[in-house]
């Protein structure tokens, strides 16, 4: 018997870093997400093979029940596999029957978004295995990737949400974010991925009192959903990388690379690659593929 789950993928717009201290985030799903499809097998071996967008194959492997058990450790060219038996051993940890009542898997994945693009392949993974095994999505990430969680909660909900970590528990909230000038908001790729993961570590390591920062970005995360003007949304946008850049010790993305843009650009999830967000009166298609970003989503085509 085939079972297939789905999960959306996922954009930060704002709360980037600071989610992980209780900060307010608004988080986007997107219309892009992963396909994950169950097939029986023999020999107590999973065979799973991940494809890219295209039907490409990224990633193949072989994994034995006993590796996921025992969690089994490769060298550092088996990088990915690693880090694939880590997550089943924490699934299997949290419901050992699909290891012990079953004689074998074929499992593929699908993603429906270029893997570079840094939607959300390790978050869409990690939920469609919570649905399959139905086990808690927010307990098998923070037993295996670690992270906020709000990737999680994108992936489960086909409307933009509000998220916040309370007493290290997910509290989701949908709402409703329909205003006049979406079709002045455009995603733009910066041509290379940005590991989540040593964001987050370099955040960890150097965040200090992080209190009032938190204060500030509750306010912004209000002003942006809640605006009813482009501009109001736009000043509220610049405000959160002032504050961030602040924070981070870093230049806002528009300081580094679009200086010139008319209109604001704004840093989504981990700062320095992945997607930005770009609102101007005018389409700013042309002026992102003259600096050599060629990939330009207008907000209709990305987002549910």
């Amino acid at each position: 018997m085939k079972q297939t789950f789905y999960s959306n993928g996922k954009l930060l717009i704002t709360g980037e870093y600071v989610v992980l201290d209780g900060a307010k985030a608004f988080a986007l799903p997107t219309k892009f997400g992963q396909n994950l499809i169950i097939e029986e097998a023999n020999h107590q071996i999973i065979h799973w093979k991940s494809h890219d967008h295209d039907g490409s194959i990224w990633f193949e492997a072989e994994i034995p029940f006993e590796s996921v058990i025992r969690k089994e450790r490769f060298d550092a060219s088996h990088n990915i596999k690693n880090t694939l038996i880590e997550i089943l051993h924490e699934a299997y940890q949290m419901n050992a029957a699909f290891i012990t009542q079953a004689k074998g898997y074929r499992i593929t994945t699908e993603l429906t978004f270029p893997k570079f693009w840094g939607l959300g392949t390790s978050s869409t993974l990690i939920n469609n295995i919570a649905q399959w095994l139905q086990i808690d999505a927010f307990e098998l990430l923070r037993k295996s990737f670690g992270g906020s969680g709000y990737d999680l909660a994108c992936a489960q909900n086909n409307s933009p949400i509000l998220y916040r970590l309370v007493n290290e528990k997910p509290v989701v909230e949908t709402i409703a974010f329909q205003p006049d000038f979406l079709d002045k908001i455009y995603f733009v790729y910066l041509n290379k991925k940005q590991s989540s993961k040593s964001a987050i570590t370099s955040y960890l390591n150097q965040r200090g009192n992080i209190d009032q920062t938190i204060q500030k970005i509750d306010k912004i995360t209000d002003l942006v959903i809640q605006s009813t003007a482009p501009k109001e949304f736009a000043l509220a946008l610049q405000q959160h990388e002032i504050e961030m850049s602040a924070v981070l010790e870093l230049q806002t993305v528009q300081e580094v690379l679009f200086y010139d843009f008319k209109g604001i650009v704004k840093s989504l999830g981990a700062w320095g690659g992945d997607f930005v967000l770009a609102i101007s009166k005018e389409n700013p298609t042309s002026y992102f593929k003259e600096k050599g970003y060629e990939i330009v989503i207008p907000y209709t085509d990305m987002i549910l």
